[in-house]
């Protein structure tokens, strides 16, 4: 049934321009490869993907196993002729790496058994291989020879979660764009792993055990980070030396009880500040650290917070609930009311606190007109 579906979807698709058919390997193309073609394609493979499963974090998609591999490519694995450069290895059990062939540039490993990354296996591509994804293995921190990933000098994306690192293992690329090295145990983190990278954007690093020490001075200096998640760690507070460029930080799930005063004045272009599950209180937060002109989004749900702290007007969503929070002070939202003077907060959640819609000030409509949603429980 669901390939009729299917085969009846894709005629509706291609039949009104006589488009061709899709060729095979366009489904795993990387993504600014298949950005040139027409928008039925990605739709096509969207349909495609209800009957083959779903796959992780990354713009990948099953081969068709019909057309033969590259000869320029591993016997473990396959290597599509119409896209020679990527060699896909995963899902396969492997336990090793297999020698990377001169000419890839994308290479899947991800979903096997490897154990150990062994020296000299990317030789042939220590300046080719921009992609390298070794998500859901066994690997080890200290089964990753020297002469391997430290060779890798032209990787933009570096996929290295679900295996068992408790050190940092970062190639030395300049061209670096996008970290993960979520759920390992990562505990170190040397401040030198990042140094120079200035074209990084992102970096995931969730679900760890790295602490506010291990972090400190990581990001220094890399003004190209826009992106940065720590949750499930064990972070006390803020990282210090933290990039003037960033705009997220996600630090849900750890043990942060304060927020000093210079924290967020070296992050002028923060929007989106995330810090529920934590342990913070009121005599932990400095006074005004959250009135920062361009925050838009601030999440505090699920600490220790008895009285709403000091936002900036300019805040769109900020998320209390579950805290112990016991009066509603209309100062820490607006200093004072006017024609151009109002908080632009949208949505303000209060639920899970000790106030009631009845602990709201009857003067409150002027300064929260553009609130759409008050919720207190």
């Amino acid at each position: 049934m669901e390939s009729l579906l299917l085969f009846y979807c894709c005629l509706i698709l291609l039949c009104p321009s006589l488009h061709p058919p899709l060729p095979s390997s366009i489904s795993r193309l990387p993504l600014l490869s298949r950005a040139m073609f027409p928008l039925r394609v990605p739709i096509l493979a969207l349909l495609v993907s209800l009957t083959v499963g779903q796959y992780y974090d990354y713009d990948y998609q099953p081969y068709a196993q019909q057309s033969a591999s590259s000869p320029n490519c591993a016997q473990e694995c396959e290597c599509p002729i119409n896209f020679p450069t990527a060699m896909y290895c995963d899902s396969r059990k492997l336990k090793f790496v297999p020698i990377v062939p001169s000419g890839i540039k994308y290479l899947y490993l991800q979903n096997n058994l490897i154990t150990e990354i062994k020296a000299g296996v990317f030789d042939n591509v220590t300046e080719d291989l921009r992609w390298l994804v070794l998500d859901q293995n066994q690997i080890t921190s200290d089964k990753v020879a020297k002469g391997s990933i430290d060779k890798l000098t032209g990787l933009q994306k570096f996929f290295f979660s679900h295996n068992n690192l408790t050190e940092a293992i970062i190639p030395p690329s300049k061209s670096l764009d996008e970290l993960k090295m979520t759920n390992n145990q990562l505990s170190k983190f040397h401040k030198a792993s990042l140094s120079g990278m200035k074209n990084l954007t992102s970096v995931h690093l969730q679900h760890n055990k790295l602490t506010s020490e291990s972090l400190n001075g990581v990001f220094k200096g890399l003004n190209s980070v826009l992106f940065i998640e720590v949750t499930n760690n064990k972070l006390k507070k803020l990282p210090s030396g933290m990039p003037s460029s960033l705009e997220t930080f996600y630090a849900d799930h750890n043990d942060i009880s304060s927020i000093s005063a210079g924290d967020l004045k070296e992050l002028p272009k923060l929007a989106y500040l995330r810090l529920a599950y934590n342990k913070l209180t009121d005599a932990g937060i400095s006074a005004g650290v959250f009135n920062v002109t361009n925050l838009v989004e601030l999440d505090l749900s699920y600490n220790k917070l008895k009285s709403i702290p000091e936002i900036n007007e300019q805040l769109e969503h900020l998320y209390l609930q579950v805290n112990q929070i016991n009066k509603f002070d209309l100062g820490s939202i607006c200093k004072f009311s006017g024609p151009l003077n109002y908080s632009r907060l949208k949505h303000l959640r209060l639920d899970g606190n000790n106030i009631t819609h009845a602990d709201l000030p009857s003067d409150s409509a002027n300064c929260l007109r553009q609130a759409t949603d008050i919720v207190f429980e």
